[in-house]
């Protein structure tokens, strides 16, 4: 008999899995609320668990996008500059408080709520606000994209550390914003491989914290694997805008269920 496997969280590895290989958002947005309003698990674990989570599925998708040269590293080095060291001043202020408490509860919560109501957003408004930054912004000159570029990946850092929420939907649709040239493909693969670092970072900061839950992570990932490769063969056969639209209704909904 398999010990270390959980057949609840290994059917919830496949569920998240499935959704996120039909819609292509990150697990974070999915598998962090999953945790807390099912499992009962502490908000900071289950930050904390799904972002090592994150980094080892990650670390698969950035490979293939390696391998298919679908990464820019030099934009994965710019928002890495602004959203590692973020991530690890973040982790450092969260070490001071007391992360087991219901205050700690409240906080993690309450930026989880905002960070899927703006990934829900985003999901629905995505081409009407890359039309409104089009035509009142426009292409910014090459020193302020990567100004601009490393700020976003600090905001991604603080926003990923504290609720696992902000690497998938919003990270790509600022990349958008800042690099409407560059193809999208290598948008999304510059993301990911991004995703793979920082994630990683705040893992294992919440792994020193002691708010990482090591018997839940294996049934994740066993179960998560299958999941992702049945929703990405199904993906094609169903409407982008629907499943953007289903899946930016759950989030808003879970949102209002973690604050009320």
């Amino acid at each position: 008999m398999l010990h270390w496997f959980n057949p609840l969280y290994g059917l919830s590895g496949l569920c998240v899995g499935f959704l996120v290989g039909m819609t292509g958002v990150g697990g974070g947005s999915l598998m962090t609320p999953l945790l807390i309003l099912l499992f009962g698990v502490h908000p900071t674990t289950a930050v904390g668990t799904d972002l090592l989570y994150a980094a080892i599925t990650k670390t698969g998708g950035s490979l293939i996008h390696g391998f298919f040269r679908t990464v820019d590293w030099h934009l994965v080095g710019r928002l890495a500059t602004g959203s590692i060291p973020a991530a690890a001043l973040t982790i450092a202020v969260m070490s001071q408080a007391n992360l087991s408490g219901e205050s700690a509860r409240i906080v993690i919560n309450s930026v989880l709520s905002a960070g899927l109501v703006i990934t829900a957003c985003v999901l629905i408004f995505r081409r009407a606000i890359q039309a409104y930054y089009a035509s009142h912004v426009g292409e910014l000159s090459p020193r302020r994209t990567r100004i601009v570029t490393v700020v976003t990946g600090a905001v991604l850092g603080v926003l990923v550390s504290i609720s696992s929420v902000g690497a998938g939907a919003i990270g790509v649709t600022a990349l958008v914003l800042l690099y409407p040239k560059l193809p999208i493909r290598r948008i999304v693969g510059s993301d990911i491989a991004h995703a793979v670092p920082l994630t990683l970072v705040g893992g294992i900061g919440h792994w020193m914290l002691g708010t990482l839950d090591w018997h839940i992570l294996p049934s994740l990932l066993v179960g998560s694997l299958p999941g992702v490769i049945l929703g990405s063969r199904l993906s094609v056969r169903l409407p982008d805008t629907g499943l953007r639209y289903i899946l930016a209704t759950v989030l808003i909904v879970v949102a209002g269920k973690l604050i009320f």
